[in-house]
């Protein structure tokens, strides 16, 4: 299969050929977030940050900042309560170009007043580095059975920055054949597209394929011809992974192709 984004042959409409739904997986596409590894905990994020600032904050005001951040918005989760009018165009863009990822997210931190300068730079530094996530307890352990088994595996992200970095510090690299980021492709999750491109880069055809990932966004990629595995439970922001925020893959919906 080409290496980019090109739907796959389907069979003429009306078929009841339903053979491609049966097809055994022979690829696995994973999202990044709330599936292979999540934000480290709030407070630890905005202490990290400050410090890189020169600013050592106690409990109690690290908790405050913590908490009017994530309802400014923060990446990773939660969404912003309020977009304001000078960062729309930058929310709008922000898995699709860097320079807006960084922007859009800088200046919802901004909108906090920390008295700390260069604050909001420095809680988006922690985000690019691989000390500001934590792997899900079982992560490697899937990755390498998965490699052991000769099963190719791309991570498929909407994210408007390198994960690859992240991976080389945590030791995964080479237990991931492939990486489709949003920014660099140019698409994002549901968008069908980015799922061919994928099963284009592992050399699968997308009813050979298994996208996990715990998002409405993620089970997109069943109109790209894939099968889907979906999550319904998601840790929540300051949740440990790994120490029962959630045992993954708990309650999981596998959702084949449409015929």
């Amino acid at each position: 299969m080409p290496d980019h984004a090109e739907p796959p042959k389907t069979s003429p409409p009306g078929s009841t050929d339903r053979r491609a739904s049966r097809r055994p997986v022979k690829a696995v596409l994973f999202d990044f977030h709330g599936t292979l590894a999540q934000v480290e905990e709030p407070r630890q994020w905005v202490r990290e940050a400050a410090a890189a600032c020169g600013v050592t904050l106690d409990q109690v005001r690290a908790t405050a900042l913590a908490d009017r951040l994530l309802t400014a918005g923060r990446a990773g989760g939660p969404l912003p309560a309020r977009v304001p009018p000078r960062l729309a165009e930058l929310w709008a863009d922000r898995d699709l170009y860097q320079h807006a990822h960084r922007g859009a997210y800088t200046g919802l931190a901004e909108t906090v007043d920390a008295g700390i300068e260069g604050f909001a730079d420095a809680l988006y530094e922690r985000l690019l580095s691989a000390e500001g996530w934590l792997p899900y307890a079982d992560t490697a352990a899937t990755l390498r059975a998965l490699r052991d088994a000769g099963m190719p595996v791309a991570v498929v992200s909407n994210i408007g920055f390198d994960l690859r970095p992240h991976f080389d510090t945590w030791g995964f690299t080479d237990l991931v054949d492939a990486f489709v980021l949003s920014y660099e492709v140019g698409r994002c999750k549901p968008d069908p597209a980015i799922f061919w491109r994928a099963c284009g880069m592992l050399g699968v055809d997308p009813e050979q394929t298994l996208m996990v990932g715990d998002t409405p966004a993620d089970a997109g990629a069943v109109a790209a011809g894939c099968s889907v595995l979906c999550s319904r439970q998601r840790p929540g922001p300051g949740e440990r992974p790994g120490r029962g925020a959630r045992s993954r893959p708990a309650r999981l919906t596998r959702t084949p192709p449409a015929a």
